[in-house]
């Protein structure tokens, strides 16, 4: 079950290596579990590539946690990364340390700070419990447009006040599920700096609503990909298409696409996790991210 895997079981999903392969690294790769470090500061990754910190930031709400990773050396294109529902685990730290390994500043958010420090859960699949459900819907209540919208401008705000981002590039965003969403949203609150926006199994991003997130790609400078999962689809098939003629209409870049996969298949620790479709998805958004 997805719910067993180890911190190290999921960073290794999120390069590529199954839990088969995992298994047959034997002794390295339980010193290599021993050796992760867990958020203290500025501690190196198990590759040694990487710098690794949990990081503080201010907020007109307060302070939020964030995961923040990059390369040991040189500055690099920022992004902001938006988990899903379940919140910033160790799945999407791990999701993190990919992109960094591949050139880029992460920043991976904890956008239910306002209740506390990350993990609420350990798991996807704790998310999918009773008490799971019970400790996160007061904070999923607690999120509104305008508190992304202010968050998103604080997270943008601290990449670009750190020694490892290139301030001469566009920041990246991308999200999950609900951070598919919060990653639209923050192209609109940081026009100026945001040149790219991921959205994957994206929810709520078509909505009757003047606020709706589609609504706002027009007061973006930032091209899109959308990936979208097939039941999400089957659920609201037109929404796809709105978001491609939205796109057109503020001449914004926006690909749109259908995976044959269900929602959560990019992220390691979700039930639905596709290995295959998420290697296509992450393939995508890191050619998206080379106009940044």
């Amino acid at each position: 079950m997805c719910d067993e895997l180890t911190a190290e079981e999921l960073r290794l999903a999120a390069i590529g290596v199954n839990r088969r392969q995992f298994a047959t690294l034997g002794a390295a790769a339980a010193v290599l579990a021993g050796c992760a470090s867990h958020g203290e500061a500025d501690a190196a990754t198990a590759s040694t590539r990487l710098v690794e910190s949990t990081v503080s930031i201010p907020t007109p709400d307060g302070t939020a946690d964030a995961f923040f990773v990059h390369p040991a050396r040189g500055a690099h294109p920022g992004v902001i990364l938006w988990p899903d529902i379940a919140g910033l685990r160790d799945a999407f730290k791990a999701m993190a340390r990919r992109l960094a390994e591949a050139g880029y500043a992460v920043l991976a958010v904890n956008h239910y700070y306002r209740g506390g420090a990350a993990p609420f859960v350990s798991a996807f699949t704790e998310w999918q419990t009773p008490a799971g459900q019970a400790k996160l819907r007061p904070l999923i209540a607690g999120i509104t447009p305008e508190r992304t919208t202010s968050d998103a401008r604080a997270f943008a705000a601290f990449l670009d006040g750190q020694a490892a981002v290139d301030t001469a590039r566009k920041l990246g965003t991308q999200g999950y599920c609900m951070g598919g969403p919060f990653a639209v949203r923050t192209a609109a609150a940081a026009p100026a700096r945001v040149g790219a926006v991921g959205s994957f199994h994206g929810g709520g991003l078509v909505l009757d609503k003047p606020d709706s997130p589609h609504r706002l790609i027009a007061a973006t400078r930032a091209s899109f990909l959308f990936a979208v999962a097939q039941n999400d689809d089957l659920r609201a098939p037109e929404d796809k298409d709105t978001l491609r003629r939205t796109a057109e209409a503020a001449k914004r870049p926006a690909e749109v696409e259908v995976y044959p996969a269900d929602h959560g298949w990019c992220v390691p620790d979700s039930p639905k996790y596709d290995r295959v479709q998420a290697d296509r998805a992450w393939t995508r958004l890191l050619a998206l991210y080379g106009g940044l």
